[in-house]
């Protein structure tokens, strides 16, 4: 059992989640579209996105970093992961992520990663070619460090700092954000399981560079004029999530490995409020065979997902996934394979593959 630490540092955390919620709750679906830093709204990682977001509240390791940055305090020794999306695919997009968290004490875990959005080669135009100029490139990436802790055996708490930047070769924006994560474990097996984040708490993006000057003449004399651009915000978002595991045929752990049943059974709901855009809830469910197999199937839903007309989303809402735990040692680390579908009205859906080293 772990004794409560610091009972401070808690009520700290909790009197900034509540202070941040105000912000969140600013916006509505009105100002969908206007905000900058689309990219963070999306689960690069292949559990959560077959559980539709569902698992904010369980989500362990690494893959905390993006839900609730609270479950990294959960990492065993070590957990990198490696995962490719290929988003929408047939548009042509993919994200790349990496993550990587380490213990560092008996209640403390470090995190830190990347996530790339590569949009391959886009077809450019200009006044003077107006049919073929050539190809550019986008560049969307962030990178992230984290930082959680277990103050108690029911109670745990993270903060992630993020630099987002996008941009192309002559103009490009970045901004600093911050996102805060809290869980709490309840039930005699720890079998239940409540979370509260806020995420993409912070700055502005606002757009620079030569790609906004334009050079022009006036008297036989060339000027160059540089246009002002307007500073965007991020998306802010509040997630509120709870997952109770149902554990069957439950039996004495031995070997470490923290499996406590033979089979698990975890439905999961998520709500969550984006300052620029509609109010989501997420359902979903894992099934666990000993921690070596997993199966997920979940569904995201908003107003008017179903009306092609009126949806706000690219996904169309089911989502499904799978794991493969492969054990390499008695003491429980594992090397994981993940996958996870979204369905999409678009193109072909969203396939996501990871690869994780769980120590």
């Amino acid at each position: 059992m772990i004794k409560i630490y610091n009972t401070v540092k808690v009520v700290t955390v909790a009197l900034a989640v509540l202070v941040c919620v105000p912000s969140v709750y600013a916006g509505n679906k009105d100002r969908i579209g206007s905000n900058g830093g689309e990219q963070v709204k999306i689960n690069p990682w292949a559990r959560g996105a077959g559980y539709a977001n569902a698992n904010s509240a369980s989500v362990n390791g690494i893959e905390a970093t993006f839900l609730n940055v609270a479950g990294l305090a959960f990492t065993r020794k070590m957990d990198l992961n490696l995962s490719y999306s290929n988003y929408l695919a047939g548009s042509g997009i993919g994200i790349a992520s990496f993550g990587y968290g380490q213990r560092i004490g008996e209640y403390s875990v470090l995190g830190a990663g990347f996530q790339s959005l590569d949009f391959g080669d886009i077809h450019k135009t200009t006044t003077d070619l107006p049919d073929d100029a050539g190809t550019y490139n986008a560049q969307y990436s962030t990178f992230y460090l984290s930082y959680a802790r277990m103050f108690s055996n029911a109670i745990s708490a993270g903060v992630t700092t993020k630099i987002i930047s996008e941009g192309i070769s002559n103009a490009s924006a970045s901004a600093v954000a911050f996102d805060f994560g809290i869980r709490y474990v309840a039930g005699s097996n720890e079998q239940i399981k409540f979370g509260i984040s806020l995420k993409n708490i912070g700055g502005q993006l606002k757009f620079e560079g030569d790609g906004l000057a334009t050079k022009t003449n006036l008297d036989d004399k060339e000027f160059t004029v540089s246009q002002r651009t307007q500073a965007v915000e991020l998306p802010s978002i509040l997630n509120i999530g709870i997952t109770y595991d149902i554990l069957i045929s439950e039996y004495e752990n031995s070997d470490s490995t923290g499996v406590r049943a033979l089979h698990r059974v975890s439905p999961a709901i998520n709500f969550m409020s984006n300052s620029f855009g509609k109010d989501q809830i997420s359902f979903g469910v894992e099934y666990a065979y000993k921690e070596f197999v997993m199966a997920r199937l979940g569904y995201l839903t908003e107003d008017k997902i179903a009306d092609e007309t009126l949806s706000t989303l690219a996904n169309s809402g089911p989502t499904a996934g799978v794991t493969v735990a492969l054990p390499i040692n008695k003491t429980g680390s594992t090397l994981d394979i993940d996958y996870g579908f979204r369905a999409s009205k678009v193109f072909s859906g969203t396939h996501t593959i990871g690869l994780r080293l769980n120590l």
